[in-house]
């Protein structure tokens, strides 16, 4: 079981480190521009040697070198081309780590519904080897929400099939607000950043055309500052979808996971109604059922 625990730890945590390298990845990856002089600042080999080689190879490997580097733009320019927006969309995008991390383990189904424990339990019930208190003992210390489900139904031990189901269902229903916390959260990111995303596209494009407005056309070429300008207002909205996207993939994912929890805990509480009701201690008990 140590070993089998181990593994399964193991693969939550690769899983969670691939979430987060594509997140990251989408979030924060490298956009290409045609601006001169916005990449990384790196020194070019060739200007270290200037009187090594030709000066007719070191101009034609320094040209090249300045090609390269234009190619890609630093990550804090991007963001600073997004515009003020760019930050709380950013914080979105931890939050959504975050709590993806944390709703990737706490709805481990070895948490919420324990195998060994819950196959002992029904089995020993079964067989008639516990009574209430120690029933109890046994799912207080468990103290999953499977054996909270379980101990609320053993403290109507004895009573009506019905009583002890309404119990039950009582604290399924607990149970299952409990699992759902925090995805409230991951859908008010997926939400929220594409309205973000729309609102700083739509304050970047006031701004170019206010630009465009006040600047002399001979001076300076309109098309050149509409692309200018459009390009930079479209970053909020490409920022913004790329965190709602997995805020929404992650969301629909919890919640398909948590239905499957509540259906799996409400199917093993009615097992525990079958067994401990009034009902079914008659029907194994016939000297009883005759008094």
């Amino acid at each position: 079981m140590k070993l089998r625990s181990s593994l399964n730890q193991r693969r939550l945590f690769f899983l969670s480190s691939i979430v987060a390298m594509l997140v990251g990845i989408c979030s924060f990856g490298e956009l290409s521009a045609q601006e001169p002089g916005s990449g990384f600042e790196t020194l070019s080999p060739v200007s270290e040697v200037t009187g090594a080689n030709s000066q007719g190879e070191s101009a034609l490997e320094f040209e090249a070198s300045n090609q390269v580097i234009s190619g890609t733009r630093r990550l804090t320019d991007i963001a600073k081309s997004g515009g003020p927006l760019m930050i709380p969309i950013g914080i979105c995008s931890f939050i959504l780590v975050v709590f993806v991390f944390e709703r990737l383990i706490g709805l481990r189904k070895g948490r919420i519904i324990p195998g060994p424990f819950t196959k002992r339990f029904l089995e020993q019930l079964r067989e008639g080897d516990l009574d209430r208190e120690t029933a109890l003992k046994i799912c207080e210390r468990d103290n999953s929400p499977m054996a909270n489900v379980f101990r609320a139904g053993v403290l109507k031990w004895g009573r009506s099939a019905i009583e002890i189901e309404q119990s039950v269902l009582d604290e399924g229903e607990r149970s299952s607000n409990h699992l759902r916390r925090y995805l409230r959260l991951i859908n008010g990111v997926a939400t929220v950043c594409p309205l973000l995303g729309l609102l700083g596209t739509v304050l970047g494009m006031i701004h170019a055309f206010d630009s465009i407005a006040t600047v002399s056309s001979a001076a300076t070429d309109p098309k050149a500052l509409i692309a200018t300008g459009i390009s930079q207002a479209l970053l909020t909205t490409a920022a913004g979808l790329t965190v709602a996207i997995p805020a929404l993939i992650a969301y629909i994912f919890f919640c398909s996971r948590v239905d499957k929890h509540v259906m799996e805990i409400d199917e093993l509480g009615m097992k525990v109604v079958n067994l401990i009701s009034a009902e079914a201690i008659l029907e194994r008990d016939p000297v009883k059922q005759a008094a």
